[in-house]
């Protein structure tokens, strides 16, 4: 049995409205919807009166009401005691190469506030990501969230990502502001190979151009990416962050493509579990903790 679906439950018998109880419970009103009919099919029983609005509680859902409270009411006050327990020990992170820039601030939040965990960095692909969550092999993962979060997952936004052309510095972009996106394709591209997620939604928003990137050479990093470029042999088109993360470096020409294309948004995600687990909890609460919107995003630190 889902808690989430008994919250469902015992939230819309109190306030005798499915948008009202949706809302309350932070889903839509299909998701709401959809966990209450898991929850008859469960039981074999009809729990609610409905047609297209709320009637009341079937006498099977009558009968149903007060021990679903005693369980919310057990596990909130089981959630609560293991709250109080500091965290220690290991607590992995696994991040897709474009958002590695985010750990640094995403960690010391979250070490701030448990100071007795150990913080391990993994660099993996975001479909690595939901299966390290599915199996309980990662405690938290940051990827990209549009269109949403993925299937079984919670999300908060950490930044938003933009495009980046970038270059050695010293030849024909040094007086440019931007540089349009036919010109940039048309260069001698090192790019992430097409297992990174990163580089699938890239070539999506080519292609909407009406490009078809051919790179002279990939990458399953942005370090070896990076040191590509560096030769002056390549150019590349790298988010946002990175370009923050490089500032100062004398060799690296940073332009914004031009038109630009919608930001991405990029956040932490867990598991989707009521109550969440207590790693999941703290790492919710370290995302929450700051903002980074904003920081990646100077244009004029970046020409």
């Amino acid at each position: 049995m889902q808690l989430r679906h008994l919250r469902y439950f015992v939230t819309l018998a109190r306030v005798r409205h499915f948008a009202r109880a949706a809302d309350e419970c932070g889903v839509s009103q299909p998701t709401l919807s959809s966990g209450l009919i898991a929850l008859e099919q469960e039981f074999g029983r009809r729990l609610i009166d409905r047609d297209r609005r709320f009637i009341g509680l079937t006498p099977h859902g009558e009968a149903m009401l007060p021990w679903a409270h005693q369980i919310l009411g057990a596990m909130g006050a089981m959630t609560a005691a293991v709250a109080e327990t500091p965290l220690e020990g290991p607590f992995t992170l696994a991040a897709i190469p474009a958002a590695l820039p985010l750990v640094g601030r995403f960690g010391a939040a979250l070490l701030a506030a448990n100071p007795d965990l150990v913080l391990s960095v993994r660099s993996t692909t975001a479909r690595a990501i939901d299966q390290g969550l599915s199996a309980l092999e990662v405690d938290a993962g940051i990827t990209y969230l549009d269109p949403e979060a993925p299937a079984g997952m919670v999300g908060v936004p950490l930044a938003s990502e933009d495009y980046r052309f970038l270059t050695r510095r010293g030849g024909k972009y040094d007086d440019r502001l931007t540089i349009a996106w036919d010109e940039a394709v048309a260069q001698d591209l090192c790019l992430l190979d097409e297992s990174m997620l990163y580089r699938r939604m890239l070539d999506r928003a080519l292609a909407a151009r009406g490009h078809a990137v051919r790179p002279r050479a990939t990458a399953d990093s942005h370090v070896a990416l990076l040191a590509m470029v560096a030769s002056g042999a390549f150019s590349a088109i790298v988010p946002d962050s990175y370009a923050n993360l490089l500032l100062g470096v004398e060799w690296a020409r940073f332009l914004p493509l031009d038109p630009p294309e919608p930001m991405r948004r990029v956040g932490l995600v867990v598991l989707d579990r009521d109550p969440p687990l207590p790693r999941a909890r703290a790492a919710l609460a370290a995302a929450r903790a700051f903002v980074i919107d904003g920081i990646y995003q100077p244009l004029l630190l970046l020409i």
